[in-house]
């Protein structure tokens, strides 16, 4: 049980890391729904990789997806007057896409389950390893270049750090794992109105990942969609028992 429930909670805590600091960014953006649209592109990818190539080069051609959304969404950010609306679309058309592909697979619905949400109970350590170590690269880059430049420079900086991450994390745990261990910790670490943001979304993601993981291992849940379920919960939960930082009447 501890083997198996260690690399789940190993794995959390990597993706916990650096989504925390893009999710308080997309959150202060305005452009919630990014992480899906991107994250939805990298699955086209994957969709495209599983059909054509029997699976090879689904990493780079995911990356090449995320990229190209990543792209796309820093050029919308300065050229399109409603970018939830154009965000909204990317998604939409990411999804079709997986759907046509996959629906002449064999397995189609089963590969398109892992897309959206995947078990991570048995993720490989190795894989767990090269992760942690790609976004300690990524974290560095953000940290020492993120505060030299500015404009559009920044923005494209952003957006495609935004989409490598999110390519290896939707490989690793699905579309709506990503989402949501992006958005609900850092939903609540700003709600709290904290100076230290990052480190509290790091440690409600923790502590939420913790009894998703325990829940789901118990009852024998599907463990992506049941870490969803949690931060999700937890995320709207907050808006009825915490104080927003702006002092929104809310219940304590």
């Amino acid at each position: 049980m501890m083997d198996v429930l260690g690399t789940a909670f190993l794995l959390s805590v990597v993706l916990l890391g650096i989504h925390s600091y893009f999710g308080i960014e997309i959150i202060k953006r305005g452009i919630i729904f990014t992480d899906l649209a991107i994250g939805q592109m990298a699955a086209l990818g994957a969709a495209i990789s599983l059909m054509f190539f029997d699976g090879e080069y689904l990493y780079l051609i995911s990356l090449g997806f995320a990229l190209m959304a990543g792209f796309l969404n820093s050029v919308a950010t300065r050229k399109v007057k409603h970018q939830e609306a154009f965000i909204g679309l990317m998604y939409a058309f990411g999804v079709s896409g997986v759907f046509i592909l996959l629906s002449k697979a064999s397995h189609g619905m089963e590969e398109f389950q892992k897309l959206l949400a995947a078990d991570i109970l048995f993720t490989p350590l190795s894989e767990i390893i090269e992760t942690a170590v790609l976004y300690s690269f990524l974290g560095l880059f953000l940290y020492f270049l993120n505060k030299r430049v500015n404009g559009v420079l920044k923005d494209i900086l952003f957006f495609t750090t935004f989409a490598v991450t999110v390519t290896s994390s939707v490989r690793l745990a699905g579309v709506f794992v990503v989402f949501a261990l992006l958005i609900g910790p850092a939903f609540i670490a700003l709600r709290s109105g904290t100076k230290r943001v990052i480190l509290w979304s790091w440690g409600i993601g923790i502590i939420i990942n913790l009894i998703a993981l325990g829940v789901s291992y118990r009852h024998d849940f599907p463990t992506g969609y049941t870490i969803v379920f949690f931060h999700a919960l937890a995320a709207m939960l907050s808006t009825l028992f915490i104080k927003d930082r702006n002092g929104t009447l809310t219940k304590e």
